[in-house]
């Protein structure tokens, strides 16, 4: 609270315990939208009611309409290319978009081309790394900076070997300190890196002072001026044995309750994460797990239940690896002809790509199926399937939603990469895992909403344990999350 008495106000110890009840990243930002917002005077106080004016909805007299708006939808820019030029364009894209991130640190006036590097580490002139006697970002002089995109990384013996990317050549550093080797092992292959480099210190040659990613910046996220709720679930996995379709037809009993429930009557978005049905020959000996052989029939016993959704809830639906259509990333939206008409015939649903990003009553949503999570969990140290919101946060991190390439996850060669995050999400919504897990990180409140399939056969081998049967309720003026379970 330091910040408070630096600009001559006192915390109230009623509103000192309500700020502790908030996430860490949104106390500073709550205070100094106070600060703002006051006049300083001698013996100026922020009080209970300065925070409740900030974080509550505003009342209103009348109705308030609720707004949705498509920020970000992948389908009609979806132009594919070929081969190795294509490939080359879509990892063009994510440098220069990357590096435009980047460009926001301080530190990144300081980044110099790999070839210059190189150059003058075989000159063996440390001196040139700091032509004008820059300092480095713990203060000392003799460091350089390089940015590129993380292109190999191997475990050796006085450290971890990393080897990164720009325009200009491919740069091999080896992180020899404990807070180096952390940081390079929690890094997502392919992603781009801003490295602070000095001359070995255990290593021969260049060695690795300190790891930065793009990351998302500490923020107080949008919230909506009314009361009004977004429920969040993805996984559904029509035509599937193990689809729960009596739980499912529970949660649409609720949306659809008449009682006086104040909270349901608020609710105005569903939005759904992708795998609305379980497809066909998705994996091998698919067809001893459906009830239904046939996509068309899949998708239209979908539609059928989800028009029982009320009409005043706005769906906003994104595709999955297991729904007809193209599976590489990025995602155009179901294909309606002849696979997803009763789908597109609902009123009050709207057909998105994947990833998309949409505004709800002001508050930024990322959707995002999550099949790269499977390459982040399998890839980074420490991470498992039982806490996906782990590994949401890596790609978050990364500000990339699909990073590795040439693992598990397709990735089309697209001459723009459509999977980088250019914009900070206030919610970042994905499923895929089964998995449910709620998370707030620097501002962003992250979301795995589960499934609505039991646990199959390849879980069990896998030793994946589903949280099925949940819904995740966010109230869109507070961001404060709850989990409805229909178990």
């Amino acid at each position: 609270m330091s910040y408070a008495v630096s600009k001559g106000f006192q915390i109230h110890p009623d509103a000192f315990a309500m700020l502790k009840g908030l996430e860490s990243a949104d106390v500073l930002k709550t205070v100094q939208e106070i600060i703002k917002s006051k006049k300083p005077s001698k013996n100026a106080v922020i009080l209970v009611e300065d925070i409740k004016g900030l974080l509550s909805p505003k009342k209103n007299d009348g109705p308030i309409e609720q707004t949705c708006t498509v920020l970000m939808d992948p389908t009609p820019k979806v132009t594919t290319g070929e081969g190795v030029e294509g490939y080359a364009a879509l990892f063009r894209s994510r440098f220069e978009k990357t590096m435009r991130i980047l460009a926001q640190r301080p530190d990144s006036k300081r980044i110099s081309k790999i070839a210059s590097v190189k150059q003058n580490s075989r000159n063996n002139n440390s001196s040139k790394f700091v032509e004008r006697g820059e300092k480095s970002l713990h203060g000392s002089a003799g460091s350089t900076i390089v940015a590129g995109l993380l292109m190999s990384r191997r475990t050796k013996k006085n450290g971890i070997e990393i080897a990164v990317d720009d325009y200009t050549g491919i740069l091999t550093v080896t992180a020899v300190a404990e807070d180096a080797k952390k940081q390079a092992a929690a890094l997502a292959m392919d992603q781009m890196v801003m490295l602070e480099l000095e001359n070995g210190k255990g290593a021969p040659g260049l060695t690795v002072k300190n790891i930065m990613s793009p990351d998302i910046p500490d923020h107080l996220p949008n919230r909506s001026k009314s009361e009004a709720y977004a429920v969040l679930i993805s996984d559904l996995h029509v035509g599937s044995k193990y689809f729960m379709e009596k739980e499912f037809l529970r949660f649409l009993d609720w949306l659809s309750s008449d009682d006086d429930n104040d909270i349901v009557r608020k609710i105005k978005f569903l939005c759904i994460g992708g795998d609305v049905i379980d497809g066909i020959g998705i994996f091998p000996n698919q067809d001893k797990e459906l009830l239904m052989m046939d996509a068309d029939k899949q998708m239209s016993h979908a539609a059928r239940l989800l028009a029982k959704v009320p009409k005043h809830i706005k769906m906003l639906v994104i595709p999955g690896n297991h729904d007809p259509g193209r599976r590489a990333l990025p995602q155009p939206a179901i294909p309606g002809k002849d696979l997803a008409d009763h789908l597109y015939g609902l009123p009050n649903c709207t057909m998105l790509g994947n990833p998309a990003f949409v505004d709800l009553n002001g508050v930024k949503l990322l959707m995002f199926h999550g099949q790269s999570l499977d390459d982040v969990i399998a890839t980074t140290p420490g991470l498992s399937y039982s806490r996906p919101a782990e590994a949401m946060k890596v790609l978050l991190k990364a500000r990339h939603l699909a990073p590795t390439y040439g693992e598990r996850t397709p990735v089309a060669p697209e001459q723009e990469d459509m999977m980088v995050i250019t914009d900070v999400p206030d919610i970042f919504h994905a499923g895929h895992v089964h998995v449910t897990d709620v998370q707030s990180y620097r501002g962003t409140l992250i979301v795995n909403s589960g499934a609505w399939q039991s646990q199959t056969k390849f879980q069990q081998t896998m030793g994946i344990t589903p949280s099925p049967g949940m819904a995740i309720l966010v109230n869109l003026a507070t961001l404060q999350p709850s989990i409805q379970d229909f178990n």
